[in-house]
């Protein structure tokens, strides 16, 4: 009997290693290759097998860490530090304004190299994305995510008035040209009309105001007056549905506990809301179908208008 160690099995057709054969090294090298490869790709894909990303899907890394432009120490009048970038492709806004037919104005914005992006608002600069801010001598009234917007003719007090609107990307930082905000400005002039006349203007100071009780002019034209109270970031009563007949008037009466703006969604009517004091919106309900009333800084949901 020999003692000769015999010889593997061996499978001609198959490519398998015969039983109890040793590896060659170039197998081992692309087992240990393989190996490597199958690591690599489980940390790069994380659990499940997704690829794993820091920003949104679908954009770059340079747009999700908003490296466009510069930006800049400097600050706009509201504390907004600036982003600049280069004037050839830079942003442009342009502002005009016309009579509403039955309140106030409603503002157009003309813009250029820009687009409004209000789905993103908080996330990266995006190069010519973003939104805008209104403001009346100063004083901001409204965040702009559109063209449109109705300025109320009881948000401009009597006399002459500078509007400005300035571009914003969508981390709040405000495009910049040379050191400067990209903005857009319009003189206005209001002027008074009398109490329960439709027009441009804003009753007198010295007008006697209406006895206790009685609603304001605009707001004593309404169908249904929907009063909202804003708290510690709660609406009371709770947010419903407020039901309308088309073409009825219908009075939106909110308090709020700290400043913010009011969206009526589907009809673009904003209205700004001092800290702490009562304002009205009132609008034509001339649409049908479910429209949101919701805040913008708090994006709290007041109510629901569903026009019949």
């Amino acid at each position: 009997m020999s003692d000769r160690t015999p010889d593997p099995i061996r499978c001609d057709g198959c490519g398998v290693p015969p039983v109890g054969a040793r590896p060659r090294r170039g197998a081992r090298t692309a087992t240990l290759l393989a190996l490597v490869l199958l690591l690599v790709g489980g940390a790069a894909t994380g659990c499940g097998g997704r690829a794993t990303t820091h920003h949104k899907p679908g954009t770059s890394h340079e747009q999700a860490t908003g490296g466009v432009g510069t930006l800049l120490d400097a600050q706009d009048p509201t504390g907004h530090r600036l982003r600049e970038v280069p004037a050839e492709g830079a942003p442009e806004v342009q502002l005009a304004a016309r009579p509403d037919s039955e309140d106030g104005w409603n503002l157009q914005l003309t813009v250029k190299n820009f687009r409004f992006t209000p789905d993103s608002t908080g996330g990266a600069a995006l190069p010519g994305a973003g939104h805008a801010h209104l403001e009346l001598d100063g004083r901001k009234l409204a965040r702009l995510y559109g063209p449109w917007f109705h300025l109320p003719a009881a948000q401009v007090p009597e006399g002459a008035h500078t509007l400005t609107v300035r571009l914003y990307a969508d981390d709040h930082t405000a495009w910049a040209v040379a050191g400067k905000a990209i903005e857009g400005t319009l003189q206005l002039t209001a002027t008074a009309t009398a109490p329960g006349q439709a027009g441009h203007g804003h009753t007198p100071p010295s007008a006697s105001p209406p006895s206790s009780g009685t609603p304001p002019p605009s707001e004593a034209q309404a169908d249904r007056t929907v009063t909202l109270t804003v708290r510690d970031g709660k609406v009371t009563p709770a947010p419903g549905r407020t039901e309308l007949r088309r073409g009825e008037r219908v009075a939106l009466r909110v308090t709020s506990d700290r400043a913010d703006t009011l969206h009526v969604h589907g009809y673009d009517k904003e209205l700004a809301l001092p800290a702490g004091q009562e304002a009205t919106l009132v609008l034509t309900a001339d649409r049908t179908g479910l429209f949101e009333v919701e805040t913008h800084e708090s994006r709290l949901v007041l109510t629901q208008l569903l026009v019949r």
